[in-house]
């Protein structure tokens, strides 16, 4: 580690002019376990080669990242955390990380929310390569698995115009094949545990690292089986044609996955890298509880492939100076079969669809010193083609093609050390995109579509222990092919006129790091503003069915709070957002309208303590405000009323010897007091749930 270390601060000192390594190390903000804010600011491209610095203390860990000009705040969830489930899928994860909505959909699936977005605002990137330029342009978080990660990023706020087309209000990062060889990095590990209602999930990953000077190669692959056979029923839920009263109806699950992750590095500092990962799943989609005719789904296999091949040059000398220059292929290819059934018992057959997904990216994404700036280029072009076939019915195939060139330039404005605003710097950057479909399942073709995005931001310390960012951007969304074909077995009408969404958004922020009441309290607060033009929305005709259209403007504003404090090995911490989210539906009189699934305020708050015979325990308790749906059998807005859960996390940790270095155990139980706390309209998250699992790593 001391020789990476070394080696990456020597890179990061031949390119002061990255602004990577100058800005310091501002705002560790050491979140129990395992969940940290990057400070103010954070490489938004996703960084290949940040440099980290982790200080160790039982399991509380600070991570100091480098800041970047560009602006945007972010959360890192460590997977080894005991509050995390062991070996576990993105929906698991995520729930754990402030800020970000997860609900499950009337699809089964589990979508994020920020900010007043949707989902399909949000981009899910794998080693770079993203997995929500799909038919859907989105991602069902339910079913990723991320056991090869060893963390993740939620990147929120004003996305990079290098992160490719599509990307809106914020990026959810994965890196399972990036990241220098590291020999003291830990690739051998086991996981695994059971609940109270018989679940049983478990895996292995096994790797190796060969060190040759300043080279080397770095081999991991593993594998995960997860089964269950339904979720627990809250006690305040009321479920209609259910043999086992205290279990969700149709909630069972049968998953398993595997991954296997390479890289090489030269002595020069050009590399090779690759992952891979796939699964294959049967899961039951549990039936909205609040609506005369919900879906009766089941989804007996769906299988999912996603590989990424990248290469890089490193820094080097060029003609006009030094830089570096990356290229990603990546497939994600995929295929699934949906049932609906008669009825509840789940017995007959009524329709059958079946789809056939495939989508190709391509990026090319590179660096270059400009005096005592940098700029950076990033191409993305991307391809996904979408067979469905329904039963009874026909076979139609859909093609939708994306492009996005982007550029950034930064440009210092004082040197770090120069004064009251040490180290400002400034970051302007454009994109042009593209988007169409030409194939469209014998359905209305539509025209090629052009549009563009822009972004401005700074930051600088002010003073000695706060630091300032603020930016603005605006950026596009172009309708997924769903959005635009599918009829989703009769609960949708296409709409193939549909026009991008635009986003235009502001933000400002601060970080700082106080002593008070004789704890080291560390503190961010963000303001957001930003507007939807073309909101694509669901809307309700009147018979069951929906369809999607421009009807609407989204306005959001709000703030954002995180804090920790630490008294020794004891800590408190919280977070709170409050946003104000209008819609405004321009063909109506009178025009505003509420807005789906968006809570004007939400809390999270935490403590964690050390216990005798080297325990710990935590306990975290969220909130969430009232918030509304739109009810398709009424027509008409239903409130959901403010909800709160609270869960209970006991751990202990081992030294080891052998392959193994350390056992964690953990014992959990979730949601206490089996409260009803609803993700959407008629569709309540688990009950009570007693877990216990462990890591070997």
């Amino acid at each position: 580690m001391k020789r990476r270390i070394e080696r990456e601060i020597e890179r990061c000192h031949t390119r002061r002019f990255g602004g990577r390594l100058a800005w310091g190390l501002v705002a560790a903000f050491a979140c129990l376990a395992g969940a940290e804010t990057v400070a103010a600011q954070v490489p938004d491209s996703v960084s290949r080669d940040t440099v980290e610095f982790r200080m160790r203390e039982l399991r509380i860990e600070a991570l100091r990242p480098v800041a970047s000009v560009s602006g945007a705040s972010a959360v890192r969830l460590s997977l080894q955390s005991p509050r995390v489930a062991a070996v576990p899928l993105l929906e698991e994860a995520l729930r754990q990380i402030p800020f970000l909505q997860v609900r499950e959909n009337s699809r089964g699936e589990a979508q994020p929310s920020l900010r007043g977005t949707e989902s399909r605002q949000l981009a899910v990137l794998v080693d770079g390569v993203p997995l929500t330029l799909g038919w859907d342009a989105r991602t069902d978080l339910s079913l990723i698995p991320v056991d090869a990660a060893s963390e993740i990023q939620l990147f929120r706020g004003l996305s990079s115009v290098l992160h490719g087309p599509n990307v809106l209000g914020g990026v959810v990062s994965i890196e399972i094949g990036h990241g220098s060889v590291d020999p003291d990095r830990r690739l051998n590990g086991m996981q695994g545990g059971m609940d109270a209602t018989g679940a049983a999930f478990g895996g292995a990953r096994l790797g190796r690292t060969w060190s040759s000077g300043e080279g080397g190669v770095s081999v991991q692959a593993g594998g995960a089986y997860r089964t269950r056979d339904g979720v627990p029923l809250a006690g305040g839920v009321v479920q209609p044609s259910a043999p086992d009263p205290n279990r969700r109806l149709n909630s069972d699950l049968d998953h398993m996955s595997a991954f296997f992750t390479g890289r090489y590095e030269a002595e020069s500092g050009a590399w090779l890298s690759t992952s891979t990962f796939g699964y294959r799943a049967e899961k039951g989609v549990p039936p909205e509880l609040h609506v005369a005719n919900p879906r009766r789904w089941r989804i007996p296999e769906t299988k999912r492939f996603v590989s990424t091949v990248s290469a890089g040059t490193g820094w080097r000398s060029t003609p006009f100076g030094t830089g570096d220059f990356e290229v990603s292929l990546g497939i994600d290819a995929g295929d699934a079969q949906v049932d609906e059934f008669e009825t509840l018992s789940y017995e007959d057959i009524a329709e059958q669809e079946f789809a056939d997904d495939r989508t190709l990216t391509f990026r090319g994404l590179s660096d270059h010193e400009l005096g005592e700036g940098v700029v950076r280029t990033a191409l993305t072009l991307a391809e996904t083609r979408h067979v469905e076939r329904i039963v009874p019915g026909g076979e139609s195939v859909f093609r939708q093609r994306l492009f996005s060139f982007g550029g950034e330039v930064e440009v210092p404005l004082a040197r770090q050390g120069a004064g009251f605003w040490s180290g400002a710097r400034i970051n302007v950057g454009a994109s042009f995109d593209r988007g169409s479909t030409p194939e469209t399942g014998g359905r209305e073709a539509r025209e090629a579509i052009d549009d563009w995005g822009a972004r401005v931001g700074g930051s600088a310390q002010v003073g000695r222990r706060v630091r300032l960012h603020t930016g603005a951007s605006r950026r596009v969304r172009f309708p997924s092919l769903r959005e635009l074909y599918s009829g989703a077995l009769g609960r949708f009408v296409p709409n193939p006129d549909l026009a991008p969404e635009v986003l235009r958004a502001v933000e400002a922020g601060l970080t700082g790091t106080v002593e008070a009441l004789g704890a080291e309290v560390e503190a961010q607060a963000v303001l957001f503003v930003q507007s939807f033009s073309n909101a694509i929305v669901r809307t309700g005709l009147g018979d069951g069915r929906f369809r999607r259209e421009n009807r609407r403007r989204v306005d959001a504003a709000g703030l954002e709070l995180l804090g920790d404090a630490r008294w020794g090995e004891v800590s408190l911490g919280g977070d709170l957002t409050w946003q104000d989210v209008s819609v405004t539906d321009q063909r109506l009189a009178g025009g505003a309208l509420r807005p789906e699934y968006q809570p004007g305020i939400m809390a999270g708050m935490h403590v964690e303590s050390p216990l005798p015979a080297g325990f710990r325990a935590r306990a975290a308790v969220d909130a969430v405000g009232r918030q509304y749906c739109v009810d398709p059998d009424l027509g008409a807005d239903v409130a959901l009323d403010p909800t709160a859960r609270v869960d209970l996390v006991v751990s202990r940790e081992f030294t080891l010897g052998g392959p193994f270095r350390t056992l964690q155990t953990s014992l959990s139980l979730d949601n206490l007091a089996d409260a009803t706390v609803f993700d959407q309209c008629g569709l309540p998250q688990p009950g009570r749930l007693l877990r216990l699992q462990f890591r070997l790593f």
